[in-house]
């Protein structure tokens, strides 16, 4: 077998494992999810990705190069990713979502993240390879997401009611409000309804749709490499299940983290804005996004958090 399409066999087997036993664990999850439980499998999927990135190092002919890029991706889209959980925090919390349906819900929003990438990530690269000029627009589109970023507060609130698609559903079906239903469609004398849960999913379905447009042009800065593109978004996703029951109980350690993310999106911005003139080394590259990461978590350490009024 070609060693690319060894690559490429592996990834999909752990992809789909990685899937096969999420589901399983979700199905079986009653209650949420104990802290030590979440950290366990977070720390497994973060080892699955980092090993993968070593075994590009060591197999492939460039992989020296091509486990740079995909170091390089996977931090910066699994801060990404970290971030975004946030959001998924705050909307299940606003939306009044049980504790029993947060699993399912997380995985289906999973899913279709990874789908929504894969999407954009072919897209992006077929953009690319007939218009160079699409990698200025995506640092400009980067430069701004950053602004953005460093410009909101962390008590904007979300309200999933002024979503554009919740209005629609809202309009056309009729709705059952009720939290407890596990289902997206029921039928009550005859006539079928949607559920909350319905409507979280797709509050969160469309939140997938921004974050899977604002991580494109962060990877495109990085590589251009479809390969090293799609395994390290999709590697940065998978466990984020975990990753969020954790969060719940250790969010005190990524206060910082936001800060850590702008930064890294500002550089990588600035990186592909300038790539015409200058091309920055990788080790740079990666030495900026790894000290970024470190310092925002050493400060949400360090700094106390001031107790709330």
């Amino acid at each position: 077998m070609e060693i690319h399409s060894f690559f490429w066999a592996v990834f999909i087997a752990i992809v789909v494992i990685v899937f096969a036993i999420d589901f399983v664990v979700a199905n079986k999850q009653t209650g949420t999810v104990k802290i030590k439980t979440a950290l366990l499998w977070t720390w497994i999927w973060i080892v699955t990705g980092l090993a993968f990135g070593a075994l590009i190092h060591y197999m492939l002919p460039d992989g020296n190069e091509k486990s740079l890029d995909y170091i390089m991706g996977y931090l910066t889209e699994k801060s990404l990713s970290v971030d975004n959980l946030f959001v998924f925090i705050i909307i299940f919390t606003s939306m009044g979502v049980e504790e029993k349906n947060r699993p399912r819900l997380l995985k289906l929003g999973i899913m279709l993240s990874i789908f929504l990438r894969i999407l954009f990530i072919f897209a992006g690269t077929a953009l690319l390879e007939k218009y160079h000029f699409v990698i200025d627009i995506f640092g400009v589109i980067l430069f701004y997401t950053a602004i953005k970023m460093a410009l909101s507060k962390e008590d904007d609130k979300i309200d999933p009611e002024k979503n554009v698609f919740y209005k629609i559903a809202s309009k056309l079906f009729r709705i059952d409000n009720d939290p407890f239903h596990h289902r997206f469609f029921i039928v009550k004398n005859k006539k079928i309804y949607i559920t909350h849960m319905f409507l979280v999913f797709l509050v969160i379905g469309t939140t997938d749709v921004i974050f899977a447009f604002d991580s494109l042009p962060a990877i495109f800065g990085i590589t251009k490499d479809p390969f090293v593109v799609i395994t390290s978004n999709v590697f940065a996703v998978l466990g984020l299940s975990s990753l969020y029951f954790a969060l719940q109980g250790i969010m005190g350690l990524f206060r910082y983290l936001k800060s850590g993310v702008i930064v890294i999106l500002f550089f990588i911005s600035i990186k592909m804005l300038i790539s015409g003139w200058y091309e920055i080394p990788k080790l740079i590259s990666l030495l900026v996004i790894v000290l970024a990461l470190t310092v925002s978590i050493l400060l949400s350490v360090i700094i106390k958090e001031k107790p709330k009024k």
